[in-house]
């Protein structure tokens, strides 16, 4: 099931705390563009089909990363494309994000797109492996 960009922005400017939709966008703009640089195949194409048309066409068309980047320098990037953001801030925006792709895209999915990415994303994703201590 596709969701609709405005409850989808609401659900991220929920968990974000962000005053208005706007900053939801602009978080939700950057982490799925960052994030489509990482997945291939079928899993990108599987999870743009359960993102408003908008956010998949920004997962569809990203920048081609050189090299998959681990969690942490995924946070520095999304802080540097995010206007006064720091690490801090930027994995606040990346936690509202990504966690409501997950509920998005569901637990078979999740789990695929996890199998794409460098180990620590899952935490990024709110769905840290069992047995994993932070």
């Amino acid at each position: 099931m596709t969701l609709r960009w405005d409850t989808f922005l609401e659900e991220v400017r929920e968990r974000g705390e962000y005053d208005t939709q706007e900053e939801a966008e602009r978080a939700a703009r950057v982490v799925l563009g960052l994030l489509g640089a990482h997945l291939i195949g079928d899993v990108r194409t599987d999870l743009a089909a359960r993102l408003p048309e908008t956010l998949a066409l920004i997962l569809l068309n990203p920048l081609q990363a050189a090299e998959p980047l681990s969690s942490e320098r995924f946070v520095r990037a999304t802080a540097a494309w995010i206007d006064g953001a720091t690490e801090q801030t930027a994995l606040w925006d990346i936690g509202a994000v990504l966690s409501t792709v997950a509920d998005a895209a569901g637990d078979d999915l999740t789990e695929r797109i996890l199998l794409q990415l460098p180990p620590g994303y899952d935490l990024l994703f709110g769905r840290p492996q069992a047995g994993q201590r932070p």
